[in-house]
């Protein structure tokens, strides 16, 4: 359920695609078909940080945080599954969970700043949202 209060950081809204809800989060698809980019973002408002959550909420998100990773590395067949909650650009809490290919554009380095974002195509967008449709099933 979300909490009261709760609002998408305006940059994580322009650069996503609204998946669905897990039980703790919106579950975001960033909109960048290079690589399997999925975002969990905890519903409360005014969190920056994974220990401003309660307990039962901090291991709610590693529950789900592992699910999401699982899911995608066979989904996706990747060869590294990158996790990551850095906040720099976006102050709200939000993890990235990216699926690596050793042939990727910016392996072995991180994926940001490395190149212009490439957006989905309706039909790949479709494409990816069946992929991950049971893996969001697996969330709630």
């Amino acid at each position: 359920m979300m909490e009261e209060g709760f609002v998408i950081h305006e940059r994580l809204a322009a650069d996503t695609i609204l998946l669905g809800r897990s039980r703790l989060c919106e579950v975001r698809l960033m909109n960048e078909s290079t690589w399997p980019w999925v975002l969990l973002v905890p519903v409360f408002p005014g969190i920056r940080e994974i220990y401003e959550l309660s307990e039962d909420q901090q291991l709610r998100l590693m529950v789900e945080s592992s699910r999401l990773s699982r899911g995608m590395m066979e989904a996706f067949s990747g060869d590294k599954m990158n996790v990551a909650s850095l906040g720099n650009m976006v102050p709200q809490l939000h993890i990235h969970h990216i699926v690596r290919y050793s042939s990727d554009p910016a392996w072995p380095g991180p994926v940001w700043g490395t190149r212009s974002p490439t957006p989905y195509t309706p039909d790949e967008l479709d494409q990816c949202r069946s992929r991950l449709s049971p893996i969001l099933k697996a969330l709630a």
